[in-house]
């Protein structure tokens, strides 16, 4: 399902919030059969930038599709993701792609703000993700709008230029637009998902891609 414009503006009301809590997915997965995605599928950005860390020619590429309202993603963030940005992103050995594949109008109204407040700067980009994912239990749980409203002015934005990113359908459009292709395409049906130079990597702890990783810096 792609959301709409009147749905979404109520699941960010006080009153829509609980109601819509529960929402299904964006769009509902297509079940149908197709043909493996190759690493150029998985490569190249579809309707958004992508927002990366480490350099455009390293050996490895990681990418990872996430929902801003999904614990696991948060877990991710918070214990694993550390370790591999310290060992391979930091040290220049690996490049690492975040995309947005939001599971509910929630979600999408927090990957909207990292948008929003980033513009093209990968780095305040990363920033505003680790807040929402690390504040997840206040903005997801309670007054979504305000708690939104009050990280983007932590980040430099007027309460007035949070309602209107929040508003900007063509953004909202695009985030949808790029969670479809990868559904249809990628077949991604969970988040945190995890593509390695394009093959899918199932992977929970550091060590799971580490082992994944070092061979192909060895390569």
């Amino acid at each position: 399902m792609i959301i709409t414009r009147r749905a979404f503006t109520a699941a960010l009301s006080l009153t829509g919030l609980a109601a819509l809590s529960g929402l299904s997915p964006l769009r509902l997965i297509s079940d149908a059969l197709a043909q493996k995605a190759t690493a150029a599928d998985v490569a190249k950005p579809v309707s958004l930038p992508d927002m990366a860390l480490g350099p455009a020619n390293a050996t490895v590429t990681m990418t990872e599709y996430a929902s801003m309202t999904c614990p696991h993603c948060a877990h991710f963030n918070e214990t694993v993701f550390p370790k591999i940005k310290s060992e391979y992103i930091d040290t220049g050995k690996m490049r690492y792609v975040f995309r947005e594949f939001p599971l509910d109008i929630k979600a999408a109204a927090g990957s909207m703000l990292a948008r929003c407040i980033a513009k093209d700067d990968s780095g305040k980009y990363f920033a505003v993700i680790d807040m929402l994912f690390r504040q997840q239990n206040d903005w997801v749980l309670k007054n979504t709008t305000e708690t939104l409203k009050r990280i983007g002015k932590q980040a430099g934005l007027s309460e007035q230029a949070v309602e209107t990113c929040l508003k900007d359908q063509a953004l909202l459009d695009k985030i949808a637009a790029d969670q479809k292709y990868a559904a249809d395409v990628l077949k991604v049906n969970s988040t945190p998902s995890f593509f390695i130079n394009g093959e899918a990597v199932k992977g929970v702890t550091f060590e799971d891609f580490d082992k994944v990783i070092k061979p192909l810096l060895k390569s």
